[in-house]
């Protein structure tokens, strides 16, 4: 609770009477505020609800108007800590804005007497922006963690987690309340003999209830193998090479940590698969963020919304964000390159801070609307280019979706079906399979090459009706990206 104390202390010491809490957890921060009021002579702690009204004013119920309340803390002319609880709903009023104001002023005559306004959600009004001094809680540090497990494990004698269990714990905790804390490690504290990797996927299966509250944020589960991603061999080495380098050993030891991958080219060519491949290559939970919810109002204005992403994303690290088509996410137009620079200036700062343990997966298909800030080296640890399957690669791609479709591969000429899909893309070879293991089995049969060669030639491939925007593609990538397939270089 260091930082938590550390920050109120601090608005204390500099004698600032009006303090906007925000936070969920009331528990903690009430202890914290407990703390700092033992450091100070021991000023009373006397609490607002609207249900009970003012703790200590001769007739409670009489100040269940915080406008009634803020009077009686005016009055007050003795150390003491005022803490109102839900007041932003309150805040609209004209005459609540107005107490707080003259609470602000004379509370600066007043030594020791300070208002906290304690709030799960931030609602400053323009007017008292300068008087209210804003301290966003932080989540519980590794020391809170480790001492609400130690808590909790006292509180089951029969549970223990191990010493070497015990640091990944913690940090895949990170960023939940104390209280989800508390239920988490109970739940599988009733299972005495529940292994690490149980505890884990218990912490992870709140964590994605945390992010769909979210709104914005989903969940993608990890059940992509990395097998199952035909070509792309340079990324795929890429990856495999970094795997145990997304770590807290890795943290400790002082190895750069993967910060990000951007991954551009050619539409249908693996770029979704491949960013599911990272979450199961790495054990790392997957969030997708959806940027038309964040641009839609629903959440508040959009760059509103887009700094709750960015701070519930944080609360779940370790994770991976991935930003699908960023170009359109972050508000990129191809003509002209119109950006929206509010979030497109919050989102580049947030890759320079952002903490070690979130790695941005981020795909594009129109890449010549990419500003050059986001491609510098810096921002991503590496920008890969995903062309057009070779033929090696067409081959293991059209294995894969065989043996998904319950074919035996021998049974089909490769040589043929590469030569008939010269300049398809891996989505097509996949709706080729899938076609004719449809229309075979309507005919209540397996499908075979016949069946296979009459689905390609009813396909009309994206680099026919897109040659010259392809072409575009590959000379805009030619000296700015990494080729993401180890036979691209091979190309004329």
């Amino acid at each position: 609770m260091s930082v938590l104390l550390d920050q109120i202390r601090g608005a204390v010491v500099g004698r600032s009477p009006v303090v906007y809490l925000l936070s969920s957890e009331e528990e903690r921060v009430m202890e914290a505020l407990a703390g700092i009021a033992a450091e100070n002579g021991d000023p009373p702690i006397r609490v607002w609800t609207c249900v009970n009204g003012l703790e200590g004013a001769p007739d409670p119920e009489a100040t269940r108007d915080p406008v009634a309340a803020m009077a009686e803390a005016v009055g007050c002319q003795t150390p003491t800590f005022f803490v109102f609880k839900d007041l932003p709903p309150f805040l609209e009023r004209p005459e609540v804005v107005r107490s707080l104001r003259h609470i602000y002023y004379s509370g600066r005559e007043v030594e020791g007497r300070y208002v906290f306004l304690l709030a799960a959600e931030l609602a400053i009004p323009e007017s008292l922006r300068k008087e209210v001094q804003l301290i966003e809680v932080p989540p519980p540090d590794e020391s809170e963690i480790a001492a609400q497990i130690e808590r909790v494990c006292r509180e089951n004698p029969g549970y223990v987690i191990s010493t070497e269990a015990l640091g990944e714990v913690i940090l895949a905790l990170k960023g939940m309340t104390e209280t989800e804390i508390r239920h988490v490690v109970h739940r599988v504290a009733q299972h005495s003999h529940a292994s690490k990797d149980e505890l884990l996927e218990e912490i992870f299966t709140e964590k994605r209830n945390i992010v769909k509250k979210s709104g914005f944020l989903e969940f993608s589960p990890p059940r992509w193998d990395i097998s199952g991603l035909g070509g792309l061999d340079n990324l795929k080495d890429w990856l495999n090479k970094r795997r145990h380098l997304f770590s807290r050993e890795a943290l400790a030891a002082g190895v750069p940590v993967p910060k990000g991958l951007l991954m551009m080219g050619v539409s249908g060519c693996g770029k979704s698969l491949a960013v599911k491949v990272i979450s199961s290559l790495w054990q790392v939970p997957l969030f997708r963020l959806d940027m038309n919810l964040v641009f839609s109002g629903m959440y508040g204005t959009p760059e509103e919304a887009f700094h709750k992403a960015l701070k519930t994303i944080e609360s779940v690290a370790p994770a991976i964000l991935w930003l699908d088509e960023i170009e359109n996410a972050l508000g990129i137009e191809e003509e002209g390159l119109k950006i929206d620079s509010h979030i497109f200036s919050a989102f580049l700062t947030w890759m320079q801070e952002k903490p070690p343990l979130i790695f941005i997966a981020a795909t594009a298909n129109r890449i010549q609307a990419l500003p050059a800030e986001i491609i510098r080296k810096g921002r991503f640890d590496q920008v890969f280019f995903c062309d057009l399957p070779t033929e090696p690669e067409r081959n293991d791609i059209f294995r894969i979706h065989l043996l998904k479709n319950s074919a035996n591969p021998d049974d089909f000429d490769f040589k043929m079906l590469a030569v008939m899909t010269e300049g398809w893309n891996g989505a097509e070879i996949e709706q080729a399979v899938i076609s004719a293991r449809t229309e075979a089995y309507y005919e209540g049969r397996m499908f075979s090459q016949r069946d296979l060669s009459a689905a390609i030639s009813k396909i009309v491939p994206l680099s026919e009706t897109m040659e010259q925007q392809i072409k575009g593609i590959r000379s805009w990538a030619f000296s700015r990206a990494t080729p993401a397939s180890k036979y691209a270089r091979r190309r004329g």
